[in-house]
């Protein structure tokens, strides 16, 4: 196991260290509103309660659409942890091999705001999701923090031309003498917590947001916004939009991980011990994803005989042999 397995040990304890990937903010008052009847989480000051909904079950939050969906049932297919829907259009699913687990299919932002709710206790959700929805929250712990698919970057991008032609670096973004008070640097984003705080962390005093969920790539053509902020995968779609990312503009690298509710690993009868099962599957399929066995019948008097044969196979050259894992049949 990795390291992720102390954060385990921390909760049977009451004592869980801090995740690793937050960020020391200044706190806000919000308010998460969600639809759930069943939770009794009542919300102090922009906080939720402390105690968890009373249930047996606990509640696994996975992406109902999109491409991370997908990559999502193939992660747990290849962990041989199969979903069953009893009918592809319901929310609810079950995982035969972890009999005490209900699976709950829901967009990626209602997965963290359900988890801070105690509607949820599990989820997979990508990494500026969380940072954008979690808002640093310590409830939230990132059990996993690469499950090795979903790979993006929040990042800043700005035109090819104009005024930005020979603008290349967030900081010469930010000394461009131009943005003021009454005119600031417009930037058109769906990531209005991560955005404004990024920006004042870099110096960019003069900003203001506009609020977009699509076609963002769109805004600085048709003049309603000098820059934007959005998740950027190869690049493609900036291109052929005239848009270029700069030099410190990245907020975040971003990929799917394994998040949980700190009060349910701590409170919830099952979720430390299913939450651990589910780790370590994750864990040994990732680490066995780039390794390869090969099975050779052939005579030897030791293992490293059988290796230096095995490598001397011009189809089998590039591999790196380890002699003590070797099983074979020693003959005279």
């Amino acid at each position: 196991m990795s390291q992720f397995s102390s954060a385990f040990t921390a909760a049977s304890s009451v004592s869980l260290p801090p995740p690793s990937f937050y960020v020391s903010v200044s706190k806000r008052s919000f308010i998460y509103c969600c639809s759930s009847s069943q939770s009794t989480t009542t919300v102090v000051n922009g906080k939720f309660d402390g105690k968890i909904v009373e249930r047996d079950e606990i509640r696994f939050g996975l992406p109902s659409k999109g491409r991370m969906a997908g990559d999502t049932l193939d992660l747990l297919k290849d962990c041989q942890l199969s979903v069953k829907q009893v009918n592809p259009r319901q929310y609810v699913a079950q995982i035969p091999q972890l009999s005490n687990v209900e699976v709950w299919f829901q967009r990626p932002k209602d997965i963290v705001r359900k988890l801070l709710s105690g509607d949820l206790d599990l989820g997979i959700v990508g990494l500026d999701t969380v940072s954008e929805y979690g808002r640093g929250d310590e409830d939230l712990i990132i059990v996993h923090d690469a499950l090795k698919y979903g790979d993006c970057r929040l990042s800043l991008a700005i035109p090819k031309y104009g005024i930005f032609e020979n603008i290349n670096s967030l900081k010469e973004l930010a000394q461009m003498p131009r943005w003021t008070i009454d005119r600031p640097l417009r930037v058109a984003t769906g990531f209005t917590y991560l955005g404004p705080k990024f920006m004042q962390e870099n110096g960019l005093k003069h900003v203001i947001f506009s609020t977009a969920d699509g076609a963002l790539e769109a805004a600085p053509a048709m003049g309603i916004a000098d820059a934007i902020l959005d998740l950027v995968s190869s690049g493609t779609t900036l291109r052929e939009n005239n848009l270029k990312e700069i030099e410190g503009g990245v907020v975040l690298e971003s990929q799917a991980v394994l998040v949980a509710s700190r009060k349910a690993l701590i409170q919830r009868k099952g979720a430390l011990d299913t939450t651990h099962e589910i780790l370590e599957r994750f864990e040994a399929h990732l680490r066995a994803a780039d390794q390869f066995m090969v099975t050779a019948n052939m005579r030897g008097s030791s293992a490293e005989e059988v290796a230096e044969r095995v490598l001397s196979q011009p189809s089998l050259s590039g591999l790196q042999v380890r002699p003590h894992s070797i099983s074979s049949s020693l003959q005279a």
